[in-house]
């Protein structure tokens, strides 16, 4: 039985804050892809960029020498 990954901010896929990088590698999807996700998204009403923030300070960050 493989280990689930947990939710960190991604060192490696970091354009801000890694939040859209963690959030690929956790799921299995592309950074560009999630980030494509997110600007699309912005065009709708609703509050994505205080969920961004609020993730931005809630995820931790990836431990240094983290192992994929």
């Amino acid at each position: 039985m493989a280990m689930a990954r947990r939710l960190a901010r991604s060192r490696d896929h970091k354009v801000i804050a890694g939040v859209c990088g963690g959030l690929a590698e956790r799921f299995g999807m592309t950074p560009t892809g999630v980030r494509l996700i997110f600007v699309i998204s912005c065009i709708l009403p609703g509050p994505q960029f205080l969920i961004y923030i609020a993730l931005w300070i809630l995820v931790p960050k990836e431990p240094r020498g983290a192992v994929v």
